[in-house]
């Protein structure tokens, strides 16, 4: 699976929430698996959206037919467009489906690691992050992603912000000396999305 992670900075936020609306149309794309998103809880203009595709030709194919035709009803309404692509890995918990309704926030960490460093991170993510994770109360499910240039994604979805908030100070630091962080990501970037269910394809 492809998983696409969009962040830009919105300048016309009900030009760009109507626009939003139309991607709508993404369902019966050969190849869409699904795609929500929300606004950034930590800074009030930025959204961040996620969508999913069964691999990287149906991708491409759709972004070669139908894209700038549902695009069209964004344009102006925001700037600094950043894509990445990954690719899916692994699970975060079991059964990775992208689905939204049952999930209120998206957790987005994004890790550049050191090239000798790139093992050993996975392995922590599978052997210490996960099982952290998976056993929080309010996690719903999760996957690691990976790009080329040792970067990864790692995205979690909760049942609540109060529930990842739990989870961030109950558990996080002690994780981080465990795991050896510090030594793994070279540059670590990430956001709390507030999800918007109106957005969810």
């Amino acid at each position: 699976m492809l998983v696409k992670w969009i962040r830009c900075t919105v300048m016309d936020r009900r030009g760009f929430e109507r626009g939003q609306r139309k991607w709508a149309g993404l369902l019966g794309e050969p190849g869409f698996r699904g795609q929500g998103g929300g606004w950034s809880r930590r800074r009030p203009d930025t959204v961040h959206v996620i969508s999913f595709w069964e691999s990287r030709a149906f991708y491409d194919s759709f972004m070669a037919r139908s894209h700038d035709r549902l695009h069209a009803a964004q344009a102006g309404t925001y700037k600094d467009l950043q894509v990445k692509l990954f690719d899916h890995r692994f699970d975060v918990k079991t059964g990775f489906e992208p689905h939204f309704a049952d999930a209120d926030v998206v957790r987005l960490a994004h890790c550049k690691v050191r090239e000798d460093r790139v093992e050993h991170f996975a392995l922590v993510q599978e052997k210490i992050w996960n099982p952290a994770m998976a056993g929080s109360p309010g996690m719903v499910r999760g996957l690691f992603g990976e790009a080329p240039e040792h970067e990864f994604l790692v995205l979690s979805m909760w049942q609540s912000t109060a529930e990842y908030g739990k989870y961030q100070v109950e558990r996080v630091e002690r994780l981080t000396l465990r795991a050896q962080t510090e030594a793994d990501v070279a540059a670590l970037d990430g956001d709390v999305v507030q999800l918007e269910p109106s957005w969810t394809v």
